[in-house]
């Protein structure tokens, strides 16, 4: 009897111990509505806790291209192949907006950050179990459909809560979790994958995962999507207003020249550094570390400079300076490391940097009870634009008799012409007022482009 007594006492203490863990950790999960505008300690809250998110999400895509040769060999694929694996990644986040396009902006935005996250981090352990080819890409598809919500989410709070003239830096910071994720994200994973076999980064990016998530639900402040005059929007009636906005269209092609300039490349630069410029797999950390390091950096300047002199113009000067180390990467041959080290970094530090103007511009070109269904389609005509260029770029390249890489500088020339129209479109993108109002009007009536307003 009285073993039964104690049993009952030890099992009521651990239901106990476990409500109190579940309300506490509903304390933290329990939104809290942002006041706005945010004091600076909360608004630094916010947005290291979405770069910690962001910096997953992008390595958990980053780290399959430095991971290229590994399943090549392991799985037994071609390069074409491998371009699918990198491709499923885009084009299910792409389709998941679309999905979620019309629903999004009726959800409270951190729940529906934390449960995408969630979801996320499942898949991303999935990654790290499967036994074969069709497992992962599976498991990469269903990583890719969170990780579009993911990624649309946390571009949508810093436009729905970081006033337009300070959000060129906060997009900077955001955009340096890209730059973290190649100085340390990479090369650690390639040192994992080396050292305990391709498991171990997926793994360890889930963890990490696990503990930003609590981080998120800990510092990302609850909003409240704006209602539009005359009332809430059906979800389709919501889905429409996102897409027969012209303006809206004009961002999303700006976005999807940027992105696919430069995924017709990037996927593809381990192989073409192993097979044609001689590098070895023990060097390949080098170019992602050199990189990464610079753009750490340069993200924060090109952020500080879109805020001072203006989105458009500080986007149309990176896209002509990138297009010099664009054309040089691709059409090179066998290299000494340090020269092909200086090659790289500018490509990384020009390429990328684009981004962040841009984002800054395009999160301001939509009414703020549109934000969340004109970031969502966003983040889902940008995975199709990084899809599709990593696709095409998959089949202009192949191999030649002595197994060098073919086709690589079609990549690039291809880069460049996507590169030009994103400089005409910069100009052609406009920006709703704050209050969701029409865009400001010239002195003839029309609408001004986003330089003007910056």
């Amino acid at each position: 009897m009285s073993r039964e007594i104690a049993s009952h006492r030890l099992e009521g203490v651990a239901k106990g111990r476990a409500r109190e863990a579940w309300d506490g950790l509903a304390e933290i999960i329990r939104p809290m509505p942002a006041v706005l505008p945010l004091s600076p300690r909360q608004e630094r809250g916010l947005l290291l806790s979405l770069a910690g998110v962001q910096f997953t999400h992008i390595l958990d895509f980053m780290v399959m291209m430095p991971l290229g040769p590994l399943f090549i060999d392991l799985f037994r694929i071609s390069d074409a192949q491998f371009g699918w694996l990198v491709s499923a990644y885009t084009l299910a986040a792409g389709a998941c907006g679309l999905l979620m396009a019309p629903y999004v902006d009726r959800f409270e935005r951190k729940r529906l950050l934390l449960v995408a996250y969630a979801g996320f981090t499942l898949a991303t352990l999935a990654c790290a179990v499967a036994p074969s080819y069709a497992v992962l890409m599976l498991a990469r598809v269903a990583a890719g459909a969170f990780g579009g919500v993911i990624g649309a989410m946390t571009q949508t709070l810093v436009g729905d809560l970081i006033p337009f003239e300070r959000r060129g830096r906060a997009m900077g910071l955001i955009m340096a979790s890209f730059s973290l994720s190649t100085v340390a994200g990479v090369p650690a994973s390639l040192w994992l994958a080396n050292r305990w076999g391709w498991h171990m980064p997926f793994l360890a990016i889930g963890g990490l995962s696990l503990a930003l998530w609590l981080l998120a639900a800990r510092f990302v402040p609850s909003f409240r999507v704006p209602v539009a005059q005359g009332g809430a929007l059906s979800a389709w009636a919501q889905l429409r207003a996102g897409l027969v906005e012209p303006n809206h269209w004009r961002a999303f092609a700006l976005s999807m020249c940027v992105v696919g300039a430069g995924m017709g490349i990037i996927p593809y630069i381990t192989v073409f550094s192993t097979a044609n410029i001689g590098i070895t797999n023990e060097q390949l950390p080098l170019i992602y570390l050199a990189g990464g390091v610079a753009t750490f950096f340069t993200s924060r300047l090109w952020g500080a400079l879109s805020d001072n002199f203006g989105k458009v113009r500080v986007l149309r000067g990176l896209i002509l300076a990138s297009t010099l180390p664009l054309i040089i990467l691709t059409h090179l041959g066998p290299t000494p490391l340090w020269l092909y080290l200086v090659v790289t970094t500018a490509f990384f530090v020009f390429v990328s940097g684009r981004m962040v103007p841009t984002m800054a511009l395009i999160t301001g070109a939509a009414q703020p009870h549109l934000r969340g269904t004109f970031m969502t389609l966003q983040g889902c005509m940008q995975s199709v634009g990084m899809g599709v260029a990593a696709m095409v770029g998959g089949l202009l390249i192949g191999r030649d008799a002595q197994g060098l890489l073919t086709g690589y500088g079609w990549s690039g020339w291809l880069a460049l012409l996507l590169s030009g129209l994103a400089f005409w479109l910069a100009g052609r993108v406009h920006l709703a007022s704050a209050a969701g109002a029409a865009p400001a009007k010239g002195p003839k009536g029309q609408k001004l482009p986003a330089s003007d307003h910056d």
